[in-house]
């Protein structure tokens, strides 16, 4: 059955299956929609008296109950590798701060609305995460899709959390639990992980006590963000992911510029085969597995997102999950040639495993993507693109639309994928006008079949303005190219079911006849200044020319 959530009754029933099997679909076409498994994430609600979660922000890392907001910082775990080794003290003061900063962001914030200053204030909820975890692996020497890895992943995030709920405990004998203590699992001895599972047992059981004695002043203290901009701020890899590429080329004003992970050049200076065209070569592939120059041991170690199969990406994540309090935002990256089938068995494995959500990208859905591996591949792909051809048959409209030229007519015309082709004929043939109508139809056909959305195009065409403006049922037409740009909208507007009407959608638009009105309505043919209507005229006031309307 599917049940509203808020009212609990039943809206109607599917087939569960193939719900799940479009979802695949869909995800496996262009990596949308991501997945959220609500059980999961409602098991380790912390404060459920409170109502169930029933939304995420639009990354997926922080469940939230109605007008609560995020609260997150990320520690850089790069910085914390001396000589192989973990500098646990530092981590631990480092995570002590963070903690005490992101509560005191919730003091200091000035919220908008009332209800979501209320809801923030009432569980205090932060979010301490982490990036450059692919970059501390490579400094520990660990192959990220490695049972050393995970142990190393679960390791970490499980002090973290412990270090952070200690610290929040100290918070809440100085200023006070979060308002919705009384309401929440934590006086019952609960926390919203597996603690159980991790190693630090007793440390956690004597947490446990201390919460129970003086309360927490934070619901949750921990999530994992994507971080995807702030970790180039940084210079570290981002969140918990491996990196997407070891190096590649930019484009500059004065020419191009190999840009190459730091810890992958320091590697290949010490290897003794650095060289500039190697770094160009790298650059070109984005990964190094096919290089025979570079040593065993750093292909190894410097593994990218598309070299690691998605059962690793997946269990990665579900080993920081075992101790996170909110959730976590990560891609598990497929390659091109991945089946709706991968995509199915991904899900499961995900829910299997205890993550909270799953996101999964399989290389080139979609026509544009934020990064990419190499810059060959981006070559060939430009290249490839080609309109999607015409089938037998299309259906569609014709809309007459009144210009200064006469009447346009505009035919739209879709497939099953959306708008495909639009023609465009003055109801007058012949003249130079009509051979530029059809030239404008011709190029909007050819860029709709090559995927440009059509919304793009339409702006494109509103707001053209010629010397021959005229007024219509839908206001003033500027010009051909804006009178297709309105009819491409009226269609749209008339298949979607907004109320209107083929023939023409009234627009309150009263036509100016008196002389006050100073309305800018074309461009001059003289000096191509915007032309005004005064008194009846289309007159430009800075060359002299005038035309009757």
């Amino acid at each position: 059955p599917l049940i509203n959530p808020r009212t609990k009754e039943i809206v109607r029933r599917i087939r569960a299956k193939e719900l799940f099997e479009k979802i695949a679909y869909q995800a496996w076409k262009n990596g949308e929609p991501g997945l959220i498994f609500f059980d999961t994430v409602n098991r380790f609600n912390p404060t459920p008296k409170l109502g169930e979660i029933r939304s995420t922000n639009p990354c997926g890392e922080v469940p939230l109950l109605p007008y609560e907001s995020c609260n997150l910082g990320s520690i850089n775990l790069s910085k914390f590798v001396s000589n192989g080794k973990i500098d646990w003290k530092r981590l631990e003061y480092v995570v002590r701060v963070a903690t005490r900063f992101l509560d005191n962001v919730i003091e200091a914030s000035d919220f908008p609305i009332s209800e979501i200053n209320e809801a923030t204030r009432r569980t205090r909820k932060i979010g301490l995460g982490v990036m450059g975890f692919a970059d501390m692996l490579i400094k520990l020497g660990i192959r990220y899709d490695s049972e050393d890895a995970l142990k190393i992943a679960e390791k970490v995030m499980e002090r973290i959390s412990y270090w952070s709920m200690d610290e929040s405990v100290n918070l809440s004998l100085e200023r006070g639990p979060f308002p919705a203590f009384e309401d929440s699992i934590y006086p019952e001895g609960e926390l919203p992980f597996r603690w159980r599972e991790g190693e630090l047992v007793e440390e956690w059981e004597s947490l446990i006590d201390r919460i129970k004695r003086y309360g927490i002043r934070n619901a949750t203290t921990t999530s994992i963000a994507p971080t995807g901009t702030i970790s180039i701020i940084a210079g570290c890899s981002s969140g918990i992911e491996p990196l997407f590429s070891i190096a590649y080329v930019k484009s500059v004003t004065v020419g191009d510029l190999v840009e190459v992970n730091p810890l992958f050049e320091e590697s290949i200076k010490k290897a003794g085969i650095y060289s500039e065209d190697l770094m160009r070569r790298v650059a070109e592939e984005g990964r190094i597995s096919g290089i025979e120059e570079i040593p065993e041991e750093i292909k190894r170690t410097f593994r990218t997102a598309l070299e690691i199969s998605p059962e690793w990406h997946i269990r990665m994540q579900a080993s920081f999950q075992k101790f996170v309090a909110l959730s976590i935002s990560k891609t598990i990256n497929m390659p091109n040639s991945a089946e709706v089938e991968d995509v199915m068995r991904a899900y499961k494995l995900a829910w299997e495993l205890g993550c909270k959500g799953i996101t999964v990208y399989r290389e080139g859905s979609r026509e544009e993507q934020v990064l990419y591996v190499g810059t060959e591949k981006r070559k060939e792909e430009k290249k490839v693109i080609r309109p999607r051809p015409r089938p037998h048959l299309t259906y569609g409209a014709t809309i007459k639309m009144p210009t200064g030229c006469g009447n346009l007519y505009v035919t739209i015309n879709e497939d099953e994928k959306g708008l495909f082709e639009v023609f465009a004929r003055l109801g007058k043939a012949g003249g130079c006008a009509a051979s530029q109508t059809e030239a404008i139809g011709r190029l909007i056909s050819l860029a709709l079949r090559s995927g440009v959305d059509v919304s793009a195009l339409v702006k494109q065409l509103r707001g053209i303005r010629c010397p021959s403006p005229h007024w219509s049922e839908d206001g003033l037409i500027l010009s051909c190219p804006d009178a297709i740009g309105k009819a491409i909208e009226k269609y749209i507007k008339w298949r979607n079911g907004i109320k209107s009407k083929i023939n023409g959608i009234k627009i309150n638009l009263e036509r100016e006849t008196k002389g006050e009105s100073n309305e800018v309505i074309g461009v001059c043919p003289n000096c191509g200044n915007p032309l005004a209507h005064q008194e009846g005229c289309a007159t430009c006031p800075a060359c002299g020319y005038t035309k009757c309307l």
